[in-house]
């Protein structure tokens, strides 16, 4: 992405704050998140507390809810990463899927009813959901058909948030005029993360005993994400460390505390700002165009909507009025 440079000058004090990735496990376990290999039987709510228990946390969570015979990519978020929950929850998901056929289904028809589910289509929540029943529709960018087994398909679904592969199944069903069953459910990819980032509860339950018993924080380093790196699909932001304070007090983004921005970001767009750093800030939201910010050098250009920093990481250099 481009970058507009609009302050080559500005440094960052050593003594005060850290790179994302030189965190220890306690600030990481203050801000950040764990990608695991759920596996079929629990609910993402009960993997979500195994893991508080094991931490002895108050705050943690799971990112996008998985049906318990379900398997695959569920983000857990510990402390101020829970804010961004809603975030992670809006990701794009894919989807191994296995639909039984009560008899197998002539194929012609078949990839005719798939397209028919491709695109944007009607994904009212089963009755099993504790969502709310009600008519709404969801995007399927593709619907893959991988291979045939007897009766049973395999394929892929690549969609939005918060669709239903069990609807899907009745759908396709009702197009084919028999009925279908969801019979396996494996989460690819949420996001931008996949398998081959997550790990599972038992590996997880292993880093936190060498962390422990043996002082040994390697294992856990490697697997208790910095929040910096959920919010990377954000166009981002740079500070100085004056703004980087009073941004962490509330204080709108003004135009002298910046050192460079995401060129092409609309007003009203979000932002993440960090600081020279890379810690994250929070999230704004413009008032200017990025564009416009290379020709002004003072002014309101930005205002918080979610704070991610310690008010008290970065000293103040303002005045509080007599």
């Amino acid at each position: 992405m481009t970058q507009h440079i609009l302050d080559t000058s500005a440094q960052t004090n050593p003594a005060v704050g850290g790179e994302p990735d030189n965190r220890s496990v306690e600030e990481r376990l203050a801000s950040g998140f764990i990608l695991i290999d759920k596996p079929a039987g629990p609910t993402s709510h009960q993997l979500a507390s195994w893991a508080r228990d094991l931490f002895g946390l108050e705050r943690l969570g799971h990112g996008g809810t998985l049906d318990p015979f379900a398997t695959g990519v569920l983000p857990l978020m510990s402390g101020k990463a829970m804010k961004i929950t809603k975030k992670i929850l809006s990701h794009k998901k894919t989807y191994i899927c296995i639909f039984r056929f009560k008899s197998v289904p002539d194929a012609d028809k078949l990839a005719e009813a798939m397209k028919r589910l491709t695109g944007r289509v009607y994904n009212v929540p089963p009755e099993v959901s504790a969502v709310k029943v009600q008519v709404r529709t969801r995007k399927i960018y593709s619907f893959e058909h991988i291979e045939m087994q007897g009766n049973d398909l395999i394929a892929r679904v690549y969609c939005e948030a918060g669709t239903y592969i069990r609807t899907m199944a009745r759908d396709l069903g009702l197009l084919l005029g028999m009925k279908v069953d969801l019979k396996e459910l494996r989460r690819e990819t949420s996001g931008a993360f996949t398998l081959e980032h997550c790990i599972t509860m038992q590996e997880l339950a292993d880093a936190v005993w060498l962390w422990r018993e043996c002082n040994q924080p390697e294992a856990l380093l490697r697997v208790i994400h910095p929040i910096e790196k959920m919010l990377l699909d954000l166009p981002s932001a740079t500070v100085k460390d004056s703004a980087a304070a009073a941004l962490a007090h509330g204080a709108p983004l003004l135009r002298p505390g910046l050192v460079q921005i995401q060129s092409g970001v609309a007003s009203g767009k979000e932002v993440l700002i960090e600081t020279l750093k890379g810690e994250a800030v929070g999230i704004v939201t413009l008032t200017l165009n990025s564009d416009e910010l290379v020709d002004i050098n003072e002014g309101e250009v930005a205002r918080p909507s979610m704070v991610l920093l310690d008010e008290g990481l970065y000293p103040r250099r303002w005045k509080s009025p007599e």
